[in-house]
């Protein structure tokens, strides 16, 4: 396993822990509802922040019906964004995440219309997913395409952290090389807005400094100043996760906070994966996109410092059924 791989892996990893609690920003909900928040967990059938009660989504035509079954759900109160997912299963962006691993993978280079061509078909495929919830960029995406858009143009102005969620598993798929261009013209395709092409460039060199043996601490001083500061950093650390994450930044996943945010728990828990990946989940908010960059950067800085990684081994991989 290469370390980009055990960026991709941990990735995954930090998704399907924080699924139950995604979205929570109620904490004292989510320590009532998952008080033993250390394992994969199968999410409840409520949510109590849930917003699909408020959410819309009007297809312009059936080809940009990418709902399916689960649009009976949009508004109604207190459900669970991710209702049908197993213990250990990965949301919806990170299934895509996966399915484009693969591709880039079997084919031994990223071409954007190939990928474009099989997100399409992937989102369009009735119970391929099962997430209730899909990101407002999928529907602007297909309700663009749908009405006649070129599939390479259908992306729009998003800035949420959402759009990390391919990086690292486009990374772990390409061969060794400078892969910043490929990784900003990927997040184009669906999030067009500058600041998080700026933070996929940021992770995209991060991750590969840290393929060239440089440590994360270091490698944030010199590839992340833009976003993150030691100085402000070691002084927070004396402080408990919920406030840094809650009134020094905020937890949702507006990415000038929330990549930030991401960046901060890395740097405070570089040298344990697990524990990264579960105060990710307890400061609540986005924490499943904010885990495409604490768990890639956490699990590759791990392979870099013990020449390991080993996804298995860590919160019960395999996918448990729901009590």
């Amino acid at each position: 396993m290469t370390i980009h791989e055990a960026a991709h892996h941990g990735s995954l990893l930090a998704d399907a822990f924080a699924m139950p609690v995604h979205w929570y920003y109620n904490r004292d909900a989510l320590d009532r509802d998952y008080p033993d928040l250390t394992t994969f967990l199968a999410p409840l059938p409520h949510h109590p922040d849930s917003i699909l009660w408020r959410s819309q989504y009007d297809p312009v035509n059936e080809q940009a019906d990418i709902l399916h079954d689960q649009a009976r759900f949009w508004g109604q109160r207190d459900i669970h964004y991710h209702q049908n997912l197993l213990a250990g299963e990965n949301t919806v962006n990170f299934q895509l995440a996966r399915a484009l691993h693969e591709q880039v993978k079997s084919h031994g280079s990223y071409d954007p219309t190939r990928w474009a061509e099989l997100y399409v078909q992937l989102m369009r495929t009735p119970d391929w997913h099962r997430d209730t919830y899909v990101e407002e960029y999928h529907r602007a995406f297909f309700n663009r395409y749908a009405s006649g858009k070129k599939i390479l143009k259908c992306g729009i102005s998003d800035e949420h952290i959402g759009g990390l969620a391919t990086v690292t598993s486009l990374l772990a798929a390409l061969p060794e090389g400078d892969h910043r261009q490929t990784a900003k013209d990927h997040v184009t395709l669906t999030h067009r807005h500058s600041n998080v092409l700026r933070a996929a460039d940021c992770l995209t060199r991060l991750l590969q400094t840290i393929a060239d043996g440089t440590p994360l601490l270091d490698a944030l001083m010199s590839c992340a100043g833009d976003w993150f500061s030691t100085r402000k950093a070691t002084d927070w650390s004396r402080q408990p996760d919920r406030i840094i994450i809650g009134q020094r930044l905020s937890p949702a996943c507006y990415i000038d906070q929330s990549f930030p945010a991401s960046l901060y728990l890395a740097w405070k828990y570089h040298d344990n994966f697990e524990a990264a990946v579960i105060a990710n989940a307890k400061v609540g908010g986005d924490s499943c996109h904010r885990g495409a960059v604490v768990g890639s950067l956490v699990a590759a800085e791990t392979h870099r410092s013990t020449n390991t990684f080993a996804p298995e081994s860590y919160f019960q991989q395999q996918p448990q059924s729901p009590s």
